[in-house]
């Protein structure tokens, strides 16, 4: 017999939940690469909703915070490959706290639903379909706050490998998240009730794990294709790299000159990819014209570049004119990375680090969409890939195919790059676009529609892919109604957890 719900006591001892929170982190982040074993995103989520069953809100916090800490200290520890412990563990007790006082939310849902709605199927459907909610909520909000918000760790991004990733182009990466905790939440319910005594009522899961393992893409149409050389120099584009004059546009041009003479429409060179600003700089500028009449081609170049005494992170498209008209500057600067906020608050707390931070990086604002003779390339400057309004503006916009530009120098050796190789497939996969994702050191991809890899290059490699890469016209779901899914789901889960806690106090007060 389950207890009441009137009197429901934690499932878990709070010293048992602590370590089942924290064993559920270690787990979830195994569900991102490197390791990627996405399967273990359902075991992950089991443990940490079970440890949050009947908490009160300090016990919730205190789980929330052992989770978050341990899942962004494992996921994001490439942050102290070149800084040291202090950006990481900032960076991992932030991202942990505001984790931690979203999950709260959860075990307050789990603590007034079945008192509000006490029949079978409040128990089966809607306290899963609440706690989903919430879940997507938190992601939400854990990646929009403070200061535009870190959105790495949402759970529909660690499917790219699965069979489950395909589910993005009808409802979205947050979509995708919502059904798995909502099956993982369903099965939980199912084993407190010992509902597999009466099969009808396992015709609901039943049918999720069909949706989730069976949907297919969503169809776009072929629109051609467009023949794309894209560069991995391997120069020395790290920030504490020691560089000659001209040495990172030296080692790009060494590895783009086996393409000289090739058919090639569009010419992909990543973020940091040129010495400095080919507008202030004539000698640079003479180089990339002699590249591109050269390679017969336009130019995708990035540097870091100055207008009206503001600084951008800035993509190009050079011609062999000698200029480039269409710019796209990187719409979400990293902070503490591309800029300081707060920096008289922040340089006093560590002013050794923040003093390595000189030059603040303006948010872009023209649209991240260029043309190359009349197709319509999307554009997303590193760590924006993980930006839906970044992506789904350049789609809407027309984009046939998406262009990834990356530096990943400062993460050597780390498994960053894998991570946002990963974000770049599911990004094609929610779009029913190709994907070139080029980075500075690797690791490099081409992508397909589909999510599998046309062709790569290694981490720590120079070399160049050219491939006739296919282009794709129509709006996925994923696209149209993602982001409307996204929003239903982050204000249902409110609504509906304050009518719990309204319906709720109503029948305690009725017994």
């Amino acid at each position: 017999m389950s207890e009441s719900p009137a009197r429901q006591r934690p499932l878990l001892p709070l010293w048992v939940a602590v370590i089942a929170a924290a064993l559920s982190a270690f787990l979830m982040n195994l569900a991102y690469p490197e390791t990627a074993i996405w399967t273990l995103a359902f075991p992950a989520t089991a443990l940490l909703l079970v440890a949050l069953i009947g908490r009160r809100p300090g016990g919730a916090l205190l789980v929330g915070l052992v989770y978050g800490i341990v899942l962004f200290g494992l996921l994001v520890s490439f942050t102290s490959r070149y800084l040291g412990p202090i950006p990481w563990a900032a960076l991992s007790v932030v991202e942990g706290g505001l984790t931690a006082v979203a999950l709260i939310l959860t075990a307050l849902a789990y603590r007034w639903m079945p008192r509000a709605f006490p029949g079978t199927a409040g128990r089966l459907v809607g306290v899963p379909v609440v706690v989903a909610a919430l879940w997507v909520g938190r992601e939400v909000f854990v990646g929009s706050f403070p200061y535009g918000g870190f959105p790495w760790a949402r759970i529909g991004m660690s499917q790219a490998e699965s069979p489950l990733a395909p589910l993005s182009s009808w409802l979205g990466v947050s979509g995708l998240g919502f059904l798995m905790v909502l099956l993982v939440a369903m099965l939980v319910e199912i084993v407190r009730l010992r509902a597999w005594r009466t099969p009808l009522r396992l015709l609901v899961p039943a049918a999720l794990v069909i949706v989730l393992f069976f949907t297919p893409l969503f169809p776009t149409t072929d629109a051609g294709s467009m023949r794309i050389a894209a560069v991995q120099g391997n120069g020395p584009t790290g920030y504490f790299d020691q560089r000659e004059p001209f040495s990172v546009i030296d080692a790009q041009t060494d590895a783009t000159t086996p393409l000289y003479g090739e058919d090639v429409d569009l010419l992909v060179w990543p973020e940091g990819s040129l010495d400095t600003d080919p507008f202030q700089n004539e000698a640079l500028a003479r180089r990339m014209t002699l590249i591109t009449t050269r390679i017969d081609a336009p130019l995708l170049a990035n540097a870091a570049t100055g207008r009206n005494e503001r600084y951008f992170n800035t993509s190009m498209l050079w011609t062999d004119a000698g200029g480039a008209t269409q710019l796209h500057d990187k719409r979400h600067p990293v902070p503490f990375g591309e800029y300081v906020p707060d920096r008289a608050f922040f340089n006093a707390l560590a002013p050794d680090l923040i003093g390595l931070i000189q030059r603040e990086y303006t948010p872009g604002e023209n649209p991240p969409v260029i043309d190359v003779d009349g197709v319509a390339v999307g554009l997303a400057i590193c760590f924006d890939v993980i930006y839906d309004d970044v992506i789904t503006e350049g789609v809407n916009a027309g984009a046939q195919v998406l262009v990834f530009q990356t530096n990943n120098a400062d993460f050597r050796g780390t498994d960053e790059n894998l991570q946002q190789l990963a974000f770049a497939r599911m990004r094609a996969i929610e779009t029913g676009r190709s994907v070139v994702n080029i980075s500075t050191v690797g690791t490099s991809q081409i992508i397909r529609p589909d999510g599998s890899t046309m062709t790569s290059l290694d981490a720590g490699e120079a070399g160049a892919m050219l491939e006739d890469v296919s282009l794709r016209t129509g709006l996925t779901a994923g696209v149209v109604l993602g982001p409307w899914v996204q929003q239903l789901l982050v204000w249902g889960g409110l609504v509906a957890l304050l009518v719990a806690w309204w319906r709720a106090r109503r029948r305690d007060q009725q017994v």
